[in-house]
């Protein structure tokens, strides 16, 4: 069946972004660390590359634990970022500011990151990757 859309220059895009990695993920704090027990704020830089041979409709989700927050009144834990239309070897930069408060306690807390493949709009997943990063708080 492939073979006959490929005649017609139809093909299965869908087969082919399931198939490998989508996307590179780099993640960097700066500062390197939060301070425990006191309201502070370090800064998440986000690097997505695009790593497949078709133009992909791309997002971020971003989760961090109860301790620590993505907006200053500390009631935010998940964080969607569109980064819209990514072409092959496109790469993105997003930053994203993570607060802590006074209940922050010292030690390492994991954080998710979600790249999603979308196809149509951002309502219809395609394919994802997860990355952990860890954030000291010293």
């Amino acid at each position: 069946m492939v073979k006959i859309l490929d005649l017609f220059g139809k093909r299965d895009a869908a087969a082919e972004l399931g198939r490998d990695l989508p996307f590179r993920v780099v993640t960097e704090f700066v500062p390197y660390r939060l301070y425990a027990n006191r309201r502070n704020s370090v800064m998440l830089f986000l690097k997505v590359k695009n790593l497949t041979k078709e133009p992909v409709l791309s997002s971020i989700v971003i989760e961090v634990p109860k301790r620590l927050s993505l907006d200053q009144t500390g009631l935010i834990t998940q964080k969607e970022v569109r980064l819209g239309l990514l072409s092959p070897q496109e790469e993105k930069e997003s930053k994203i500011e993570l607060f802590g408060d006074t209940g922050t306690e010292k030690g390492e807390y994991t954080m998710s990151i979600t790249a999603f493949v979308h196809y149509r709009d951002y309502g219809h997943v395609l394919n994802a990757i997860k990355k952990k990063a860890i954030l000291e708080v010293s």
